[in-house]
């Protein structure tokens, strides 16, 4: 190969040597770009998934009752998305009442709240509501289904949040169930199954639930 022979092919190889490193010019920039990309919706991804996660569930206190209902009055209620089992479901209502006495302190109602209203009637005869909102925008309450005789607990939330009730009840279950010390609480239940009063209560760590007579100022109208 005669010099100008040499000469050619090396500038041949600087041109595909510069349009090699061309190349890597033109791609660098979008490869830099996509990984940051995928960075950022991995983050964004796992933000949302601790945010999902660890949604936090605040009691709605008695005097803010008004408020909770006018919020959510157009809400329409369901159980749905709230029926899978966890650990609390295999637990008395008395226990569970217990905690839930520890975790939030008094129920955001109780029998004695409701029996003097216009409304009522023996067949609503609960024990106790506890009213929640969740992240300050998805209500939900629970409450006992039959007093202390019964096992677990009624859940009820917002039709539009069906998908985000299931990881809600876990979050809600593992938080009672992580109570060391219970409460101690003293609640009225009437049964119309029994057609019985009682006196339902956690002291000392102590579970009574004594038959008793109507509490003074705790009439229940059976005309209806």
């Amino acid at each position: 190969m005669n010099f100008n022979g040499l000469i050619t092919l090396n500038m041949t190889i600087k041109k595909e040597e510069r349009g090699f490193v061309h190349v890597i010019d033109n791609t660098f920039p979008k490869k830099i770009y996509t990984s940051f990309l995928t960075v950022v919706l991995i983050l964004l991804s796992f933000s949302a998934q601790a945010q999902f996660q660890a949604p936090e569930i605040e009691k709605v206190t008695e005097d803010r009752r008004a408020w909770f209902n006018e919020t959510f009055k157009d809400i329409k209620w369901t159980g749905r998305g709230l029926y899978n089992e966890t650990k609390l479901d295999d637990r008395q209502t008395n226990e569970i009442r217990a905690r839930l006495q520890a975790e939030y302190g008094d129920p955001t109602q109780t029998l004695q709240d409701l029996i003097d209203q216009e409304n009522f009637r023996p067949g609503k005869a609960i024990q106790f509501e506890y009213w929640f909102t969740v992240d300050d925008s998805i209500p939900m309450m629970v409450l006992d289904w039959d007093g202390p005789f019964g096992k677990g607990l009624t859940f009820v939330g917002a039709s539009q949040y069906i998908d985000l009730m299931p990881q809600i009840k876990r979050t809600f279950a593992r938080k009672l169930m992580s109570v060391e010390k219970l409460g101690n609480y003293q609640d009225y239940f009437y049964s119309p199954e029994r057609e019985q009063w009682f006196n339902v209560a956690y002291q000392d760590g102590k579970y009574k639930t004594k038959e008793i007579e109507s509490p003074e100022g705790m009439k229940i109208n059976f005309d209806y």
